[in-house]
This record gives structure tokens, sequence and C-alpha cells, in this order.
């Protein structure tokens, strides 16, 4: 284990023989859930690191945390077929490292596309569910903030320093997050930049941009509430940006109602999605699951 880093690295093979990489924080089993985290499109493990280092650092409840990197993302290997950058493959992929770690259950949170793969993991197999945290995400997605997404990964920055990237960065993001502060746009560039012999490059398979093409910005995207309302018994935290484009607050009242137990939250000064290491984010996170799995096991 990388003890200085606080993680280890877990390579497992996706069904399809790909191979693929997870994070695993807090090797001990506290007999808690562990904690599942999911990132969003091109994004990867190191988006969870702050607040994977909290959860599993917390004194009275530590939980054993896994961040995934998709494939095509982060340290996991690229897919040949650009067909397989699909959520329902994706999902199949969780399944199958949480297989290879021995675990059956967990709590999960999901940035943006993570949110979208529990959906599909609740159809799949709902028994692996048994707490969830969407956020900046819901059944709903703007048309607005896809069409906003797609447009900057067809011109994604590709700056050679750290500085030019935290500049490209602020320019193409800083109206959404004010709130933010230097360290924070920093831990963003890291995270979604890794280092070559020429620079820096986005830390994901260009290929993804190609999953948006084709999508008509003009009209409705299909909605997920069939699939949300199947999680109406999962104790739920909605999280949302207070300028996020992908998540209305009229979806997000939408949700209340038709989880009456759901619990949420907007962060101010944050857009999609809002950096769950800031504020007082990962002790509401700890707090909520704390909470969820003493309810559940007071049933």
């Amino acid at each position: 284990m990388q003890y200085d880093q606080g993680f280890s690295d877990f390579f497992y093979t996706a069904p399809d023989g790909l191979r693929l990489h997870a994070r695993v924080y807090g090797e001990a089993n506290s007999g808690l859930w562990p904690v599942v985290c999911l990132p969003g499109l091109t994004r990867n493990a190191r988006d969870f690191h702050e607040l994977a280092l909290h959860l599993s650092r917390q004194e009275k409840n530590p939980r054993k945390v896994i961040a995934f990197d998709y494939r095509g993302r982060g340290q996991s290997a690229y897919d040949p077929d650009v067909g397989h950058y699909n959520v329902g493959v994706e999902a199949g992929d969780i399944l199958a490292g949480l297989a290879g770690l021995g675990i059956e259950q967990a709590a999960f949170i999901g940035t943006s596309r993570g949110g979208l793969i529990i959906h599909v993991l609740g159809a799949m197999r709902p028994a692996v569910l048994k707490a969830i945290v969407l956020n900046d995400i819901g059944p709903v997605i703007e048309v607005e903030g896809l069409a906003h997404i797609s447009s900057y990964l067809e011109r994604t920055p590709k700056p050679k320093t750290s500085a030019a990237a935290i500049d490209a960065q602020r320019r193409a993001h800083g109206d959404d997050f004010a709130a933010l502060t230097e360290a924070d746009w920093e831990r963003m560039v890291s995270a979604i930049y890794r280092e070559t012999e020429a620079g820096l490059v986005p830390d994901f398979d260009q290929n993804l941009v190609d999953t948006l093409v084709g999508l008509d910005f003009t009209k409705p995207l299909p909605d997920l509430w069939p699939q949300f309302e199947a999680l109406a018994a999962v104790p739920l935290l909605a999280i949302r940006g207070g300028n996020s484009k992908l998540l209305s607050a009229a979806t997000l009242e939408e949700m209340r109602k038709r989880h009456p137990g759901m619990e949420a939250i907007t962060v101010i000064g944050q857009g999609h999605a809002p950096f769950l290491e800031t504020g007082g984010l990962p002790d509401t996170i700890a707090a909520f699951l704390d909470r969820a799995e003493q309810q559940v096991q007071a049933k």
C-alpha cells in the first residue's frame, strides 16, 4: 500500500478482458458500509482523493473507500471500441471490480455520469445499493448543461504547464465556480491532467468526445424517473451546485416529492459539479452515511 498517499492501487479485469483500475482507501474492514465513488464523464478516481481520505480516516466511523477509473480514464486501459463507452458497460465494470474486492453491498457516491451509473446499478443489482449520494445529477439532464459539456470537450484546452491549465480552467468555468480558492483550482487541474514529456494532457481517451456526437441538443433528453423511483427505499442525499446547468432546481424539487426521505443541499457559488472536498461537504457526507446506516440497522 502507498501509505504516504493513503491508498492502494487495485487493478482488475473487466468482463470483456480490459484492464481497469481503482483506488482503495482504508484497507482495514471496519464492519461499516464501504463507499464506492464514481466520477463524471471524463473524470477519474483522483477527483475523490480528499473526500476519500476524510471518510477513511474518520475517528469514530472510518470507512473503506473505493474510487474507480472507468475504462478510458485515469489508469484504466482505453477501449478500442468507442461504443463500449456507455453507462451500461461501465456499470458492469463496477460490479466486476466490487466482485474482485469481495464487496457485495456499499454506499455509492456518484458525480454526474457516476450518478447515471448508480441508476443503472439500481436496475441491474438493487441489493448492492445501501445508500446513495448524487452529486449534481438526477433523472432529468438539462440539454443546456450537456451541450455546455459537449462544447467544452470539443475544445478541451491542452496547456503545457499547470499554471496555464489553471488559467484555462478558470476562464472556462470561473463564472460558475466563484466560491473556489486557488488551491481548489490546483487540485482540479492535478485531477484532470497527467504529465507527459510533451507537457500536460487530459487524462482520458479523446474518443469519449465522440459519444456525444449526434445528440440533438434542441430536444429534451430521455429521463430516468422510473429508475429513480426504484431507489425510493434507499437513503439518498442529493447535492446540487447553485449555478448548475445540468441539474435544475425544479428537478431537485421533483426528486424530493418522489423520494420523500431524500435529503438535499445546494452548494452556493459552484456549478456542475460541486467539489465534494470543499466547504463542509466532507463532514456532511460522512454524517449522512452514518445516519443512513444507523437508520437501516434500526429497522
